[in-house]
């Protein structure tokens, strides 16, 4: 009887449904990482609170069709594959059937784009911008200005931001880096932060012995991680504090460089290269080290930091992006990234060791990061968004232009094409022959109903 009562009371807050939320994105599950993270938990807190929500993303192997996910997060894998670091191939136009067809099908109220480097959250916020809809754009990364690959992202951001409804950055640091690459307005940027599941991330049940110090690092090992940096930090640690072990957990194209230098100075022993650790096992590491140290050189928030503290671990992390405003200064020591520098912080932060009380810092961070918060949050931005005003092409053309002498040109004729192909797409398939879900759809009743749901084939 209790088991249809809480049926009933889903079904009443779906017809209460505020917003019908698209989050899209090249990155979600199977893979893991910060990103994905925020879109499965900021999607799950979401329906929570009795919104619709739904996940684009392309396929992942033999993993294609619609699936459910927990809780009934319905989830598209479009039957794109990705070319380069998770990321499908650019075609501009090439998705708009495909998004026309998920958004009018699914009712969608607000397009939830995540990630600058996600060539499918450009393209879609694109098609959705030039039928009407309301977008929204959250930047997970920083960018710097000189190199050639981020002038070429961030002029693809100015023209995906030209039009955008509301914006939202991790950290300050990362809304200023924002503004200054896109052009666009600050008040219409947010500031949310990322969150952590507390429930996952417990300190051990018993405290560990300071008479062997564990340091612990997870990370993917590549330059913007600061791999090169550990190359040069941990023998010189070693050196200094006989005590001290590591744990490294993560892979990538430095790890050779890594297990080189292990070896070079004999350190077998001292140093344990554990390889790509599933996200189900972050926890079960984390718990055997004291401090966690973090050698980004580029950082817009960094979770991992956060899962470290919300396991009771004391962390030392380079000064860099927005690092500094994730964690309280007395349960962090923070360093330049540079070798002597990092090597003194991890000193300090074996002094202070003595202070920190691991359930005491759980119970911080439970209370200081919470995905609930940070969807009552987003759900602002939502309202937001649906409250500005429509304008006709010639107004939001306007803005397109404004992007450059040639690249605002280039701009316009892009978007007058995508506007041109939705009434071709109108003419062939009009919007009132794609068959609409249902309000009450299986997705939200689809953890309490005795039968299996099958997935569908787009």
């Amino acid at each position: 009887m209790e088991q249809w009562q809480q049926t009933l009371m889903k079904i009443a807050m779906a017809v209460q449904r505020r917003h019908r939320v698209l989050m899209v994105s090249d990155f979600f599950y199977p893979n893991f990482g910060g990103v994905e993270n925020h879109l499965y938990y900021l999607s799950q807190c979401l329906l929570e609170l009795g919104h619709k929500v739904v996940v684009m993303t392309h396929a992942y192997g033999t993993r294609t069709g619609v699936r459910y996910m927990t809780g009934g997060l319905k989830v598209y894998y479009v039957p794109w594959k990705p070319f380069l670091m998770q990321n499908t191939l650019p075609t501009i136009y090439g998705t708009f059937p495909i998004v026309r067809t998920i958004l009018i099908r699914e009712k969608i109220s607000v397009v939830h784009g995540h990630q600058a480097f996600s060539t499918l959250c450009h393209e879609a916020l694109m098609h959705a911008r030039i039928m009407g809809y309301k977008v929204v754009f959250t930047d997970h990364s920083l960018y710097g200005f000189a190199d050639v690959g981020s002038i070429h992202m961030n002029k693809v951001l100015q023209f995906t931001l030209s039009d955008v409804n509301q914006a939202i950055c991790v950290s300050h640091t990362s809304k200023e880096n924002t503004v200054l690459r896109s052009g666009l307005p600050p008040e219409k940027v947010f500031m949310i932060p990322n969150a952590v599941d507390a429930a996952m991330f417990k300190p051990a049940e018993t405290r560990l012995s300071r008479e062997e110090i564990v340091i612990v690092v997870i990370s993917r090992l590549v330059y913007r991680k600061g791999a090169d940096l550990l190359v040069e930090v941990i023998p010189e640690v070693c050196r200094l504090y006989p005590n001290v072990r590591f744990i490294i957990g993560g892979d990538g194209p430095k790890r050779v460089r890594l297990e080189e230098m292990r070896e070079k100075n004999s350190l077998q022993d001292r140093v344990e290269m554990l390889g790509a650790v599933p996200h189900v096992q972050v926890r079960s590491v984390l718990i055997r080290g004291h401090i966690f140290l973090n050698s980004s050189l580029t950082e817009a928030f960094c979770i991992a930091i956060l899962e470290a503290a919300c396991c009771g671990l004391l962390t030392v992390s380079t000064r860099v992006g927005g690092v500094p405003e994730v964690l309280p200064e007395d349960i962090i020591v923070l360093a330049e990234p540079v070798p002597n520098d990092m090597v003194q912080a991890i000193g300090k932060a074996i002094r202070l060791l003595p202070k920190i009380d691991p359930q005491v810092m759980h119970d911080r961070m439970k209370s200081l990061y919470s995905w609930h918060d940070v969807a009552r949050r987003t759900e602002l931005v939502y309202d937001c968004a649906l409250s500005c005003s429509d304008e006709n092409l010639l107004v939001r053309l306007s803005r397109y232009f404004a992007c450059g002498v040639w690249a605002g040109k280039l701009f316009c004729l892009v978007m007058t094409l995508d506007y041109l192909l939705w009434h071709l797409l109108e003419l062939w398939q009009p919007s009132k022959d794609i068959e609409e879900v249902p309000d009450i759809a299986s997705e939200s009743l689809h953890e309490e109903m005795p039968w299996s749901v099958e997935t569908e084939a787009i």
